[in-house]
């Protein structure tokens, strides 16, 4: 496909990245290639299972979501997409026709927008950077923002700042985008297994990095407010305050 001048909205979608869940490996192909041809970076998959892989590593603030999906299902990805990342955009991308299928989208699966197949690639295009401007604005208010280029922090109140360590921006980027904000402690360990910085990381070491983490939190928040980071007793760890991926 050839290449497009990107407008004010394709040059921002670069921000939000777009994760493709869908079984038919052409079609995702093709939506995805489409995708990325006016500035979105995509992460195409083919179940949730798969999805759930990627979303530890990998900041994404927009889904385009099939219904028939192997294993879990798109109903059931979208509903517990809404419930872990209320500020997402989710767009439902299906053969299904049926009102009820729509209405069980909307009301079950907290969808955004229900689009029937085939789809007009600049429809969906047009959706998601609608959706990607929603997202924009509403982080703006109280979420703490992470700059992946910067590897900085930003929090919603003046002083707010703080630059991070490679190892800290991962952490945070898995605990924003897990169920429920959080991770046992196996699978954080296992997201820097392949990092290039030295020494191993076990328990204790990724104790000592939330540690400092945490320290880096509390400097620039307000004395008494919650911590950012939670211990949850026999797991893992949990995420409090929201964070914006861009």
């Amino acid at each position: 496909m050839n290449s497009v001048q990107m407008d004010g909205d394709a040059s921002q979608a670069l921000a939000l990245a777009v994760a493709v869940v869908e079984d038919d490996r052409l079609l995702r192909e093709e939506i995805s290639i489409h995708l990325v041809a006016h500035g979105f970076t995509v992460h195409a998959v083919g179940s949730a299972l798969a999805l759930d892989d990627i979303a530890q590593r990998a900041p994404i603030g927009l889904y385009v979501i099939d219904l028939n999906l192997p294993g879990e299902t798109g109903l059931s990805l979208a509903a517990r997409l809404r419930k872990s990342r209320p500020e997402a955009g989710i767009v439902i991308l299906t053969a299904r026709v049926a009102l009820s299928d729509r209405l069980a989208a909307y009301r079950e699966g907290g969808a955004d927008v229900y689009l029937s197949k085939p789809v007009a690639p600049d429809e969906l295009v047009l959706v998601l950077r609608g959706l990607g401007r929603r997202i924009r604005r509403a982080s703006e208010i109280d979420d703490w923002k992470l700059s992946l280029r910067e590897r900085t922090l930003t929090g919603p109140l003046p002083g707010q700042h703080f630059r991070l360590t490679h190892r800290e921006k991962a952490l945070l980027i898995a605990l924003a985008q897990a169920r429920d904000n959080t991770l046992e402690s196996a699978a954080l360990c296992d997201l820097f297994a392949d990092d290039d910085e030295s020494g191993s990381m076990n328990k204790h070491a990724l104790e000592e990095l939330v540690a400092r983490l945490r320290r880096k939190f509390k400097v620039v928040q307000p004395e008494g407010a919650e911590p950012a980071i939670k211990s949850v007793w026999g797991y893992g760890y949990q995420l409090c305050v929201p964070i914006m991926l861009g």
